[in-house]
């Protein structure tokens, strides 16, 4: 496993780019381009790019630093990535621009536990998790 390092493109919400190299983030799942989401006061919104944005704010120009952990079913390197020392992956959990992917990980439960304690991002409205929207998606394209 190897580590990729350089300044980083966002893609999405979970997935960014490096010198050529499309990286999906460990451990989370953000909401997609297209799904709905819903404020506090029940208001549509774009979930899905707010947290794109949020991680290129994040990120700006700072150099990225992943640690490749696998590779997922679409030929993309999963893998756990830092900027200026913080962990990316729990910074879009705790900040609610992201689920912890249960499936493939339990690295950020907690952190998605006190977003939601703390009604953050997604949590101050609501949405469904990612993976149950895409399957939806998949259900209705048939």
């Amino acid at each position: 496993m190897a580590d990729i390092v350089g300044r980083a493109s966002v893609i999405d919400g979970d997935t960014i780019e490096i010198q050529g190299q499309r990286i999906r983030l460990h451990g989370v799942d953000a909401p997609e381009k297209g799904q709905p989401c819903f404020d506090a006061a029940n208001q549509p919104y774009r979930c899905g790019q707010n947290a794109a944005v949020a991680l290129d704010e994040l990120i700006g120009q700072s150099p990225v630093s992943c640690r490749e952990k696998d590779v997922d079913r679409y030929g993309r390197t999963v893998a756990a990535c830092r900027v200026r020392g913080e962990d990316v992956g729990l910074w879009l959990v705790r900040s609610g621009n992201a689920f912890a992917y249960r499936r493939y990980s339990s690295d950020y439960i907690g952190a998605e536990q006190e977003a939601k304690n703390n009604r953050r991002g997604v949590w101050a409205g609501h949405t469904q998790a990612p993976w149950e929207w895409r399957k939806e998606q998949r259900h209705s394209a048939r």
